[in-house]
């Protein structure tokens, strides 16, 4: 199969490729870039933490267990090392915390990791006056895995590459250094290179330098897939967020935890409150207004009555030129859903009376009717299987809109119908 080499080449170069600004090809936006340098950040934060807990361990476990020594070395290096290292990483720490860790030092980093692990292994023989080969029978070995899965907690596999690259690249010249020794001979018989300290088993090093590379890969893959899937998380959580800008919250939310997507003609039936808010001869004031001052006075007369209305656990349906559809108790369940209606209402009334909208002196002259009613209410997604919204429908919402106009007959500027008298709590609501 000729083909089958270039494809699973082009496989795995899709995945241990990281690229921090795109995702399935397209670059991601600004925001989400942010987003995900964002996380990046706190992965630095808890990287440093981690290497300063393991390095403090270390410091515990050599003074708790001091080592014994045939032949009192001139120089012991593993507590200089050591303090080398924790010094090290309180410098990196405080680069995380300020946000100034840049590729250049993540690099630095990688190799003085590797660098101070490799001098510290190295440094055995040298202080137990042993041949060069005793240092591969080390288990401070496994500080280069710990290195190596640092890296890991870091959403990019170049680094988790390059610290396995380097790590098996250390070894093999540490294996070298050792073979090269006058006094060191390679040995194919595993038990002589187990009890002779100046024995080396070539293929144990081999594999050593072999699980090595295969640990990195290993994660290298495995953040591969996390970082995609952190890039889509991102991606759907800012377009959730987007979502809230032009549908209610609640649907929002339900989009973006749904098992399916979301289709036309879902649809929900029950009780509900209906209000309706429309502003009193305002097609007179806006001949008076600029279009920028038009513009600016709906935006702010809009803000205040959705803000108002959830407020009191209601939500925002439609804007319909200058009037404002919300129900309550659907989508989002509330008992009180009268009373919380009512409650909307006055603090509408409240606010236009206390406050002026735009820049326009005429806008501070704003007044509102508002229709409220109460009954059976079907809500679900309308439009094109491209373009959805949500809105309510039925006789309960068309008789709100009804009662809203009658205001003017009535010289009023609430009617609410019997059946939503009747649900409010009289003993809790202001009604004066």
């Amino acid at each position: 199969m000729p083909q089958a080499i270039p494809v699973g080449y082009a496989a795995l170069r899709r995945l241990l490729t990281l690229p921090m600004g795109r995702r399935d090809g397209m670059p991601l936006p600004q925001r989400v870039r942010h987003a995900m340098a964002e996380e990046q950040a706190i992965s630095e934060v808890v990287i440093g933490w981690t290497q300063l807990g393991a390095v403090t361990v270390l410091t515990w476990i050599y003074f708790q267990f001091p080592a014994s020594y045939t032949t009192q070395p001139p120089f012991v290096a593993m507590p200089w090392i050591l303090l080398a290292y924790f010094l090290f990483t309180l410098f990196r720490l405080r680069l995380a915390y300020t946000r100034r860790l840049s590729h250049i030092l993540l690099v630095t980093s990688v190799f003085l990791d590797i660098g101070l692990s490799i001098a510290l292994i190295w440094s055995l023989h040298v202080e137990y006056h042993e041949p060069a080969a005793f240092y591969l029978k080390s288990p401070l070995l496994l500080n280069l895995y710990i290195i190596i899965a640092l890296r890991a907690l870091r959403f990019e596999s170049r680094y988790v590459i390059l610290t396995g690259v380097a790590a098996a690249l250390s070894w093999v010249l540490l294996v070298l250094y050792a073979v090269t020794e006058p006094s060191v001979y390679v040995t194919q018989n595993y038990q002589e290179h187990m009890h002779v300290s100046y024995a080396v088993f070539l293929k144990v090093e081999v594999y050593k330098v072999i699980s090595i590379l295969l640990v990195t890969f290993i994660l290298a893959m495995a953040i591969s897939c996390s970082q995609r899937l952190l890039a889509r998380s991102l991606s759907e959580r800012a377009a959730a967020e987007d979502l809230a800008r032009f549908v209610p919250r609640q649907i929002a939310r339900q989009a973006f935890i749904s098992d399916h997507r979301m289709q036309v003609g879902e649809t929900e039936q029950g009780q509900a409150t209906i209000l309706f808010v429309d502003l009193e001869g305002f097609t007179g004031i806006g001949e008076t207004l600029s279009p920028k001052d038009l513009v600016e006075t709906l935006n702010a007369y809009f803000l205040l009555v959705t803000r108002s209305v959830e407020e009191y656990g209601g939500t925002v349906t439609q804007f319909q030129g200058d009037a404002v559809l919300a129900s309550f108790n659907m989508p989002q369940a509330d008992p009180d859903h009268a009373t919380n209606a009512m409650y909307a209402a006055l603090k509408i009334k409240k606010a236009l009376r206390q406050q002026t909208l735009g820049s326009s002196d005429r806008t501070s002259r704003l007044r509102c009717r508002i229709g409220i009613n109460s009954g059976s209410v079907v809500g679900g997604l309308v439009g094109t299987p491209d373009r959805l919204f949500y809105t309510v429908h039925g006789d309960t919402v068309n008789l709100a809109a009804r009662l809203e106009t009658m205001n003017k007959r009535f010289g009023t500027s609430i009617l609410l119908s019997e059946y939503t008298l009747r649900l409010i709590d009289s003993k809790t609501l202001p009604l004066q």
